[in-house]
């Protein structure tokens, strides 16, 4: 009989390429190569120079990425004025859409905003966020994304604190909602992922590690 630490060791972690790491001249064959890969989501960040101090991608953009790709989308918005960007990119119908906690006041609403157009609902947390603060949230959720660098930039380097807070995060979601999914984000690479999967996450986001290898593919499967 497998006992529950053996699922757990031997889960399939889900990957998420971010393709804020692509080449942008080439998007839409980047975008091909990765869900040819066999990755689970294209991860989209979307900052709007307000929230974190850069700018990346508007609907136009993310509605190309929707066309190339085969995979299912997992937005993740940096940005302020929050349920103006929530009905901005709706209609490209992604899998998931995340909102951080650090800048929305009214956050069940906003949650439910998300969920009522049929798009699954996460809560990013930066890594100076306690993981607390979700206590009142979690059963509302279907995700939480857990920054493991400061919101930005890509090609960040890991916080190591962050294995901790994932930790107690686990504690927390498997006590109040076993199927919000843990997601992170930021310096994951085939050096941290076993220490990740051993920490309990589901999913990660991997922008640079996998978008600077030769081989997509084996890039993919290293974090899997």
């Amino acid at each position: 009989m497998q006992t529950k630490g053996n699922k757990e060791r031997h889960k399939k972690i889900l990957v998420a390429p971010s393709v804020l790491s692509a080449d942008f001249s080439k998007l839409g064959e980047e975008v091909r190569a990765i869900c040819d890969a066999e990755c689970d989501y294209v991860h989209i960040d979307v900052m709007d120079g307000h929230f974190v101090p850069n700018l990346t991608m508007g609907p136009m953009i993310v509605k190309s990425i929707a066309k190339a790709s085969s995979k299912p989308l997992d937005i993740h918005l940096m940005v302020k004025n929050v349920p103006f960007f929530v009905e901005l990119f709706a209609p490209l119908k992604p899998a998931f859409m995340s909102v951080h906690i650090e800048e929305v006041q009214h956050l069940h609403r906003v949650i439910w905003q998300i969920k009522d157009l049929g798009i699954k609902a996460g809560v990013v947390l930066n890594p100076h966020t306690n993981e607390q603060d979700l206590e009142y949230i979690l059963p509302d959720i279907d995700l939480v994304l857990l920054m493991s660098v400061n919101p930005g930039f890509g090609g960040q380097s890991f916080i190591p604190s962050s294995l901790k807070k994932l930790k107690n995060l686990k504690q927390l979601r498997d006590r109040l909602n076993p199927n919000c999914l843990l997601e992170i984000d930021g310096g994951v690479s085939d050096k941290n992922i076993m220490d990740l999967k051993n920490a309990g996450i589901d999913m990660v986001v991997a922008g640079s590690y996998i978008f600077g290898s030769n081989d997509y593919r084996q890039a993919i499967l290293s974090l899997r």
